[in-house]
């Protein structure tokens, strides 16, 4: 073998390592991704995520009866699950400060229990966590019975602190279909 073949391989072979390893590092980069972009929302507050446990009201919080909030309502559920989901209505006026109710219907249109998580968002991300929801099925799984039909309440309140520049929120909810246990 000469010597410009003996090179060549000694060059292939460092190029292989280094993309070996390149690759390796974004493996690892891909798996260490989800917990980071996790971290980074919640110290941010980017996202849309919303308070995951029931909110402590201000027994001093005063209604702001100078303005209005329009809070618009959105549903999904991932494909094939087989609900039907959808708010009550799809838009409300509210006053910061002010207690509200509202509801979401739930329909398991299949033949089996179907256990699932709502997962909340709001739009835009800024105002998430001035939407403070007091009571909401999306705090825990929840279990439907073949052909139920179900109701669940949502109570929230828009945090007078919201910027008046923000006359609009969205609060979006998506079902997932719980992982199941293993057997």
């Amino acid at each position: 073998m000469s010597a410009a073949e003996v090179s060549a391989q000694r060059t292939n072979r460092k190029l292989a390592w280094k993309l070996v390893l390149v690759s390796v590092f974004f493996a690892g980069f891909g798996f260490a991704m989800v917990p980071l972009y996790d971290v980074i929302c919640r110290i941010t507050g980017i996202n849309g995520r919303t308070n995951t446990a029931p909110a402590v009201l201000n027994a001093s919080t005063q209604i702001d009866r100078t303005r209005w909030v329009t809070v618009e309502f959105l549903s999904h559920t991932m494909p094939g699950v087989g609900l039907e989901f959808a708010p009550e209505q799809f838009s409300m006026r509210v006053h910061p400060g002010e207690i509200v109710h509202t509801t979401y219907t739930v329909k398991n249109w299949t033949s089996e229990a179907f256990v699932g998580q709502a997962v909340p968002s709001v739009t835009p991300a800024v105002a998430a966590s001035y939407l403070e929801k007091i009571e909401c099925f999306c705090f825990n799984q929840q279990t439907f019975q073949a052909g139920e039909s179900r109701t669940m309440p949502v109570v929230f309140v828009v945090n007078p602190d919201l910027g008046r520049d923000l006359g609009t929120l969205t609060l979006s909810y998506t079902f997932f279909e719980a992982p199941k246990a293993p057997v």
